[in-house]
């Protein structure tokens, strides 16, 4: 690093993205996370007590034991688990008595979910598909379970908005669509106080 101060953010995030997407884990399961967003997570979990977090993109589990791992330490909670498939997800996560997986569609799964969920503290995570219809269905269909104070985050929003992946339009785009439309919810900007997130414009907040 030393030897690199005046590198261009551009080519940071590049190689941070290099990481997560090729090393990063957690507990020895890959874990496509950005650990600096992730411990803005551990904040908002602290601040807001969820009674459930409802995780929709889950790939091999590594951010879903990390969020049941929080929800250990606060002594309360459950991570609801939502991808089309589970069948790369390790024992280890499967075992966790505060994990619960349902495989499927997550706007096609949302009455089990919300039949799970009542009118309990829920935090949303949206890490699935990425592309503009699909997040902004998403966000249309689970920002009802928000209450306010409480938070749903949208990932990799970052998407042809300092890295040149994924969708286009993507995150970014359905989550100024949903907000447009959507008055009960902003973009706290003040989660991204590290200068550096994967989620620009993500963290919203249910006012």
């Amino acid at each position: 690093m030393e030897n690199n101060l005046e590198m261009p953010l551009r080519q940071c995030l590049e190689i941070i993205q290099n990481r997560v997407m090729n090393e990063t884990s957690y507990f020895g399961i890959r874990t496509l996370k950005n650990p600096i967003d992730f411990w803005i997570y551990q904040e908002i979990i602290f601040q807001t007590q969820p009674d459930f977090i409802i995780e929709i993109g889950n790939f091999f589990g590594g951010s879903t034991l990390a969020l049941a791992h929080l929800l250990d330490n606060l002594g309360k909670g459950q991570v609801i688990a939502l991808d089309i498939s589970h069948q790369d997800i390790p024992d280890i996560v499967r075992n966790h008595p505060r994990i619960r997986l349902i495989e499927g569609d997550a706007c096609e799964s949302f009455e089990q979910v919300s039949g799970i969920t009542g009118d309990s503290n829920v935090m949303v995570i949206e890490d699935s598909l990425h592309t503009f219809d699909n997040t902004l269905a998403v966000l249309k269909t689970y920002s009802c379970l928000v209450k306010p104070g409480n938070y749903f985050i949208v990932e990799d929003s970052i998407c042809h908005h300092g890295l040149d992946v994924g969708p286009d339009p993507g995150p970014y785009e359905a989550i100024e669509a949903f907000l447009m439309e959507n008055k009960a919810f902003e973009a706290d900007r003040t989660r991204e106080s590290f200068f550096i997130t994967w989620n620009p414009k993500g963290y919203l907040r249910r006012m």
